[in-house]
């Protein structure tokens, strides 16, 4: 009889985060911003265990919306965010993205020409 391996101890899973997003979106038909809008910045709050997922995430759900979103930036997580102080309102939306493993629009700024 031979000793079988023994198996590998599972790598822990990273814990989720919640991860301070600003979108840009292009124009498209039906995407719902108001006319004379040449596209639009939106601040997301959203859950993910790596800054990748929570932004792959992000722009899938805008794609699902019909939104065309061209560029995201990251401003780090709720507990380190990079040049912004969250606040109540902003940590809410935050806890709430994070218990509904979600993605949060928490504001909407249109560009115009």
């Amino acid at each position: 009889m031979t000793d079988a391996p023994e198996p590998k101890p599972a790598k822990p899973k990273a814990p989720e985060q919640v991860y301070i997003l600003v979108v840009e979106v292009g124009r498209v038909a039906g995407d719902g911003l108001p006319e004379g809008a040449t596209g639009a910045a939106l601040m997301c709050y959203a859950s993910g265990r790596t800054e990748r997922n929570a932004v792959d995430e992000t722009v899938r759900v805008l794609k699902e919306a019909g939104l065309s979103p061209l560029e995201v930036e990251s401003y780090g997580t709720r507990d380190a965010p990079d040049g912004f102080v969250p606040g109540p309102d902003d940590l809410d939306l935050m806890d709430r993205a994070l218990a509904e493993n979600a993605v949060i629009v928490a504001q909407v700024t249109t560009f115009t020409e």
